[in-house]
C-alpha cells in the first residue's frame, strides 16, 4: 500500500488548488466533475472535490507543513488568502502555527526544536 492522494471537500476546488499550488509549489490542475488537484514537489497529490456545504466544524485531519521560518511562511499564506489562528506555540517537539486555508481548513506550519545553536535537533 501507499498513500495516493489527500482529498479535501470544498466549495471552490479550482481556487483552493491554486492556493495550495502557490503555497507548496506545483501546478493546479482542473479535472472533470469540478475536481481540481495539485502535485506539490515531494508531497502526495492534494485533490479537491466539490461539495455543496461549507465547512462547519474543526478538521479531524490536518496537514503539518515543515518550514524554516514560521512567521515568514504564515505571512506568505496570509498573503495568498489564508488566516492565522492564535499565536505560535512552542513545546518540547518544536513550534507550530495554526493557519486556515481560504475555505477554513486548518493546517499547521511546523519547525522542530532548536539545538541552541540555531540548528534543528534531529
Amino acid at each position: 500500500m501507499r498513500l495516493d492522494q489527500i482529498v479535501v471537500d470544498c466549495r471552490e476546488p479550482a481556487a483552493l488548488a491554486r492556493f495550495w499550488a502557490a503555497l507548496l509549489g506545483g501546478t493546479a490542475v482542473d479535472r472533470a466533475r469540478g475536481w481540481s488537484h495539485v502535485e506539490p514537489p515531494g508531497w502526495p497529490r492534494i485533490a479537491f472535490q466539490p461539495v455543496p456545504e461549507g465547512k462547519t466544524v474543526k478538521n479531524r485531519l490536518h496537514l503539518d507543513v515543515a518550514v524554516d521560518d514560521i512567521p515568514a511562511a504564515t505571512a506568505t499564506a496570509v498573503g495568498l488568502g489564508a488566516t492565522a489562528s492564535g499565536s505560535i506555540v512552542t513545546d518540547e517537539q518544536g513550534s507550530f502555527q495554526v493557519v486556515h486555508d481560504p475555505e477554513g481548513n486548518e493546517f499547521c506550519f511546523v519547525k522542530g526544536p532548536d539545538d541552541g545553536n540555531g540548528a534543528e535537533s534531529p
